[in-house]
């Protein structure tokens, strides 16, 4: 997903939750899903660091490299906001390696096929069994089991959630970065954490979302860091 990504599955825990309201979404942190990036053991090491200066070194590196380069020759017009609809994925970029390009084919068909669909049996076929997913909301979770259980808790109170476009794809050896955007409509009872559930508000959401992922020799990944506005999310499905 891979499109797919804090989780965008509710995380039940051991104290007492709120069931209703914006009291609710900041208490349990709703949401977390799957996107990626690449750039040699220096770079993996900077990345893994957690830091917001290695983080920003690890980029500045890419696009220096040219692994930001532009899907066309020359500069292309201006993008406006992917979550508004009328943005489409483009072309891989240009000079990707075979296994550049397999990483991002394999992180298309994530997001939009396994993910979107939700068959959670094709998962393995980009994650590592002892996958690490970095959320949204700073927590991380250890092996594809759990990951799958949090993409599914998302699909219980929005079955129609789905990830179609990725306006942005780069690849630099081990490393992905993709972003997308993420839409669905909460439709059904979101469990509440303690048992109980809010009631689904019919509203429907569209956010952008980045995935930096790690990738192995194996072809899957071995560590997955998701990025999403909570804010904007929780307000979109009437949470705030």
């Amino acid at each position: 997903m891979g499109g797919w990504k804090t989780s965008l599955s509710t995380r039940a825990t051991a104290t007492a939750r709120p069931s209703s309201g914006a009291a609710a979404a900041a208490e349990w942190g709703l949401l977390s899903t799957v996107p990626v990036f690449h750039g040699g053991p220096r770079n993996a090491e900077l990345l893994t660091t957690g830091s917001a200066a290695a983080f920003g070194a690890l980029a500045l590196t890419a696009v220096s490299s040219g692994a930001a380069q532009a899907a066309q020759p020359g500069p292309g017009p201006l993008m406006g906001d992917p979550a508004a609809g009328g943005v489409t994925t483009p072309p891989f970029p240009m000079h990707l390696t075979d296994m550049e390009r397999d990483h991002l084919t394999t992180f298309d068909t994530l997001d939009f096929q396994v993910f979107s669909h939700a068959d959670w049996a094709r998962l393995h076929e980009s994650h590592a069994d002892n996958v690490r997913v970095h959320w949204p909301d700073g927590h991380h979770t250890d092996g594809i089991q759990k990951h799958i259980e949090d993409l599914a808790n998302l699909f219980v109170w929005a079955p129609d959630t789905r990830i179609e476009v990725h306006p942005i794809r780069i690849a630099q050896d081990f490393f992905t970065s993709v972003t997308g955007v993420m839409r669905g409509t909460f439709t059904k009872p979101m469990p509440n954490g303690q048992g109980g559930f809010i009631a689904p508000t019919g509203k429907a959401y569209a956010i952008n979302m980045a995935t930096v992922g790690i990738w192995n020799r194996q072809g899957t990944m071995n560590e997955e860091f998701l990025f999403w506005d909570n804010l904007t999310f929780y307000q979109q499905i009437g949470l705030m």
